[in-house]
């Protein structure tokens, strides 16, 4: 359970720190408040990254040179008899600012009780699942938030998929850059494009395989909410296929084939495409069902139950969509924030916490 979270030059905060003494937490309070930035701040300490920021310095307050978010974490008493008994964990994830050479620069660092993690180490300690306004439109938006439902869930229970996840980014933006190099000089380079192509290529089809295997535990879960069928739209990479797009890919100067191209098609109905057909009430319970399975998922892969972050969905959902979200809370400790109080119903508000935020609560307590 997240039993505090404290931020420092984080966002709009200048230092607060939250205490949570119930399993489900309602953060209440009007636009610009903080409410999202809190959620991000979680989000930070679980996935090592943000779900908002393009860059990591638009995380540092302004003006400020470094941001800190560090939580204490405390596992509760075995109830299988054994001996093990409840223990406080820290987490912290630091983000500075610099400057070499006229270029600013930025960094971030991860600790669990103090000692330093790569990411590839320090995601998966505390997972969590996010609801966000901005997920309810995954279905019509672009492939690039389909592939972060993949990755999202994929990078906090499989390190292997981490590791690959990165060497195929840093092998991307190194290959990309050669093309573009190509492109403006006519130069072939082919000694070069060996070596990027062999890293694309493993760390490519590690991608795949990982991805192929949770979009079949997806739709072969049983499903209450909608009954979806995910497609995946795969961009194998291979030699052969690489080879193929040679001259293209140096015409236009990047990487055209590969997971960094995947995409999912979500149908419903007997294979009805949910973009193209569903409603938009249709639409937001696709993804809420999808949702519902990560959340089992993370359970089924990890030894601690993922934290819920609701961040201020239910000013985009009616009655029974928010209903449906809070019956499948389950054992999970949740944290929602709402611009109104009254959107959450009496008989869920009664058990929970509630902490309010105002337009100056970020930089007291």
């Amino acid at each position: 359970m997240l039993k505090s979270i404290s931020l420092q030059n984080f966002r709009n905060y200048k230092k607060r720190t939250f205490e949570f003494d119930n399993p489900t937490v309602t953060i209440v309070g009007p636009n610009t408040s903080g409410k999202s930035n809190l959620i991000e701040g979680i989000y930070l300490l679980s996935n090592g990254k943000s779900f908002r920021a393009d860059k990591d310095v638009q995380m540092v307050a302004y003006g400020g040179e470094m941001g800190r978010v560090w939580a204490r974490l405390q596992t509760p008493e075995r109830s299988d008899g054994g001996q093990g008994k409840s223990t406080d964990l820290k987490l912290e994830v630091v983000v500075t600012i610099g400057e070499v050479a006229g270029i600013k620069t930025q960094h971030k660092r991860y600790f669990i009780n103090g000692v330093a993690k790569r990411r590839a180490d320090y995601v998966g300690t505390m997972p969590s699942v996010l609801f966000s306004p901005q997920d309810l439109d995954v279905i019509v938006g672009s492939p690039g938030l389909r592939r972060s439902l993949l990755d999202h869930v994929l990078e906090q229970t499989d390190r292997d998929y981490r590791i690959a996840l990165l060497g195929y980014k840093r092998a991307l933006k190194q290959r990309n850059a050669l093309l573009d190099l190509v492109k403006k000089t006519g130069e072939s380079r082919d000694k070069q494009f060996e070596y990027w192509d062999s890293l694309v290529i493993r760390n490519g089809n590690v991608l795949t395989e990982k991805r192929e295997e949770y979009i079949d535990y997806l739709n072969s879960s049983k499903k209450d909410t909608l009954d979806v069928k995910v497609v995946y739209d795969k961009s194998e990479i291979t030699a052969e296929r690489l080879d193929k797009y040679k001259d293209a890919e140096r015409a236009v100067g990047v990487t055209l084939v590969g997971p960094h191209r995947d995409d999912l098609i979500i149908h419903f109905e007997k294979f009805r495409d949910l973009k193209l057909f569903g409603s938009r009430g249709q639409q937001r319970l696709g993804i809420l069902q999808i949702k519902f399975l990560e959340l089992e998922y993370i359970r089924s892969r990890v030894d601690n139950e993922p934290i819920l972050l609701l961040d201020d969905i239910f000013s985009e959902l009616d009655e029974a969509h928010i209903n449906l979200i809070l019956e499948n809370i389950g054992d999970s400790q949740t944290i929602i924030t709402t611009t109104h109080e009254e959107f959450i119903p009496a008989k869920i508000k009664s058990k929970m916490e509630v902490i309010e935020l105002n337009a100056h609560s970020a930089s007291s307590g």
